[in-house]
Parts: C-alpha cells; sequence; structure tokens
C-alpha cells in the first residue's frame, strides 16, 4: 500500500479542447492532495496533444502524463484502458478521478477490472478521512439517501464525478509542472473497435452544466404545455430550461433537462426555481447556485429555505409579469 501515492486526473479531451469536468476535477483533486501532501497528476491521452499539458499545469496539476500515440486519435474502450492501466502499473497512483461523462463511465469500469481495484461511480463529493482514504459520496436508492464509500484494501482508490458537481479550477500560469511522456504498449490488435467516420448528430440537448441562467419548471406547471411559459422566460433571460425529477418521470420534458442528484448538478449565476417545492433531491443539484429565486404558491415550500428572494403566488400570474418587466428594461 505505502508504494501508490499522488491524486491523477483522467484529464479528457475531444478534438484537442480539454472538457470542463476536467478542469472541474483538477480543482477537487489539488484540495484532496494539499490535505494529503502528494503531487496532482493529470492523464492525457490521444494525438497530437502535448500542447494541453501546459493547460493542465495552470490549472493545478504536477505532473502530466502524456500518452500519445496515432492509435489514440480517437477515443476507445480498448486502446485507452490499455494505455492508463500501463500507467497506473507503473507509476502506481493512490486515487484516480474521472469525470462521470460518457467517455468517463464506459473507461473507468474497465481500467478497474484490470487493475483488480473498487470503482465508485457518479460521485457528488470526495474527501479525506483521518486515515487518509478518498471518502466517496453519492447519491443512492434512487437518490433517496446518500452513501458514503471508501475502498481501504485495494489501489488506486477510483471514482467518476458527476459534471458541474465540484469549482472549476483557478488558472494560475504561474505554475511549473513537470510532463512525462510515456510510450504505452498498443497495438493495432488491441482496439478491437474500428472507427470509420464521426457523423455529428444535429440534435438539440440542453447544456445545464455550463449554462449562467436556468429557469426549471416543477408539478406546478401543471403538464407539458406548463413548459412554454418556463422557456419563454428562460429565453428573455438568455438562460436555459431546467427541470424537476416529478416533470422527467411524467414525461412532460426530456431528461436531459432534470437538475438533481438523480439529474445534473449545476451552479448557475441566477438559478429560478418556478413551482417546485424542493425535495432534497432537487436542492442537492441547485444549491450551490448563485443567486436562487422561487416562485410558488405554498409560502411553506421548502425551496424558500434556501431562496434568495422568494414569490409568493400563481407561477402563471407571475412569470408573465416579470416577461413583460424583463423587456422593458432590456
Amino acid at each position: 500500500m505505502n508504494d501508490y501515492k499522488d491524486i491523477w486526473v483522467f484529464a479528457e479531451q475531444r478534438n484537442g479542447k480539454l472538457m470542463n469536468v476536467a478542469i472541474e476535477i483538477l480543482g477537487e483533486a489539488r484540495k484532496l492532495a494539499d490535505k494529503k501532501g502528494v503531487n496532482v497528476g493529470a492523464v492525457l491521452i490521444g494525438h497530437n496533444v502535448e500542447n494541453l499539458s501546459k493547460d493542465l499545469i495552470s490549472f493545478g496539476a504536477d505532473i502530466v502524463y502524456v500518452v500519445d500515440n496515432p492509435l489514440l486519435s480517437n477515443y476507445t474502450t480498448e486502446g485507452y484502458a490499455k494505455a492508463v492501466s500501463q500507467l497506473a502499473n507503473k507509476y502506481k497512483p493512490e486515487v484516480i478521478l474521472y469525470g462521470a461523462t460518457f467517455i468517463g463511465r464506459d473507461l473507468a469500469p474497465r481500467i478497474a477490472s484490470k487493475l483488480k481495484t473498487g470503482l465508485t461511480a457518479d460521485c457528488t463529493g470526495l474527501d479525506i478521512d483521518e486515515n487518509g482514504l478518498l471518502l466517496q459520496t453519492r447519491p443512492a436508492f434512487g437518490g433517496n439517501l446518500m452513501a458514503t464509500i471508501k475502498c481501504p484494501d485495494k489501489r488506486p482508490q477510483m471514482s467518476t464525478v458527476r459534471p458541474g458537481v465540484m469549482k472549476k479550477a483557478v488558472r494560475d500560469d504561474t505554475r511549473d509542472g513537470k510532463v512525462i511522456k510515456f510510450d504505452a504498449d498498443i497495438n493495432e490488435s488491441d482496439i478491437r473497435t474500428k472507427i470509420l467516420s464521426i457523423v455529428k448528430e444535429a440534435k438539440n440537448v440542453v447544456n445545464l452544466e455550463e449554462a449562467d441562467i436556468i429557469v426549471s419548471g416543477g408539478r406546478g406547471v401543471g403538464g407539458p404545455d406548463g413548459f412554454n411559459i418556463i422557456k419563454e422566460l428562460a429565453d428573455v433571460l438568455g438562460g436555459v430550461v431546467g427541470a424537476s425529477r416529478a416533470t422527467v418521470d411524467a414525461g412532460w420534458i426530456t431528461s436531459d433537462h432534470q437538475v438533481g442528484q438523480t439529474g445534473k448538478t449545476v451552479r448557475p449565476k441566477l438559478y429560478i426555481a418556478c413551482g417546485i417545492s424542493g425535495a432534497i433531491q432537487h436542492l442537492a443539484g441547485m444549491s450551490n447556485s448563485g443567486t436562487i429565486v422561487a416562485i410558488n404558491k405554498n409560502p411553506d415550500a421548502p425551496i424558500f429555505k434556501i431562496a434568495d428572494y422568494g414569490i409568493v403566488g400563481d407561477l402563471f400570474k407571475v412569470i408573465p409579469v416579470l416577461i413583460e418587466e424583463i423587456k422593458k428594461l432590456k
């Protein structure tokens, strides 16, 4: 166990651009590493991506492990899993953190299997206990319970972290770091999936995690048509539409709008909750917002306890007035 040290972050990149979740996890890894007095390592995999090393160091990495190989220019489970596993076996990190993205959720379990260690998926909180173990907190039982999980007997300890949960690392271009180039033993025969072409689908999926303004609707909108006025307010503010789990489960709006423990965790500058009572599962996904405005007919709704501004009233009467006043100001 004593051979393992340092906290690593899988620095996910696509088309030569770092994903926001990598910067978020770097910020958290920096805090954990400072607590333990160890280094932060960033694992950068791809082809012609070494130029991103400087960014990773600026965002908190002490060491960047670069695996550059033409066979890794596009993500494949086999290629990336073999590269990270070889790296981990050589340098022995104590912790590896991944973003809970499509790639991270696919890659991390494969690496956990190769390294014969545990993995906690979709974490919303990380900490270090008095014995130096990683505390990994995630929703359980459909979001009705928060479980904190440890991995005391195997190394590395591994987690995927939900995008939007952690605060982005602050860039510091004065930081120094080390770049280690690692020549992974990967052959074409190792990669059984061949990508012939990449077609980007023209699908309008809402990006809640990066939105500065979110207007969310709950049961109080009454049905699918109730989201029309929510969208109108979001549009006039230059924001996006969010939703509670109840409305998604009812089929009123698609799941990519869902905010909460079992949806997306967000921290916009402005969050307007319309007809949302404020169940603990929803609050866990948006309570770190800069300013929270709640509109609800029930003056005793739990949402008012965390709101900076509360409006007790019928959202179908309140929101049109808000829209009109905002349009006048604009």
